[in-house]
């Protein structure tokens, strides 16, 4: 939990695949770029298993393309890329976490602080 006493690893469960998706729509990436990419965007408590365990599991369901390649700095490195059925995922899941959110936004109007 953090000092507001939201657990926000919990939530971050419940859309890691969500941002998975949204980082990879700007681009092909390797496994510690996507890492790198979401820590730099706030998600600081993103862990790394986390994000490779998402990565095979939407490969394993279709939603990903993957290819290696040659790195300077080590070992090959494995690329993901979005396919179609990964655009539509992301496009359903930006549709519901819009949804979500706003129905959140509604319930905590006017909450007295």
């Amino acid at each position: 939990m953090d000092g507001d006493g939201m657990d926000t690893s919990q939530l971050l469960k419940g859309v890691l695949d969500l941002a998975v998706l949204a980082v990879l729509d700007r681009g092909d990436a390797y496994g510690y770029d996507i890492v790198r990419t979401l820590r730099d965007s706030g998600l600081e408590d993103v862990g790394d298993a986390s994000v490779y365990g998402t990565l095979r599991r939407l490969y394993r369901a279709g939603r990903l393309t993957s290819y290696v390649k040659p790195s300077d700095e080590g070992p090959h490195r494995k690329y993901y890329g979005l396919n179609q059925l990964g655009r539509d995922q992301l496009h359903a899941s930006m549709k519901g976490w819009t949804e979500f959110t706003r129905t959140l936004d509604g319930l905590l109007e006017g909450v007295t602080r």
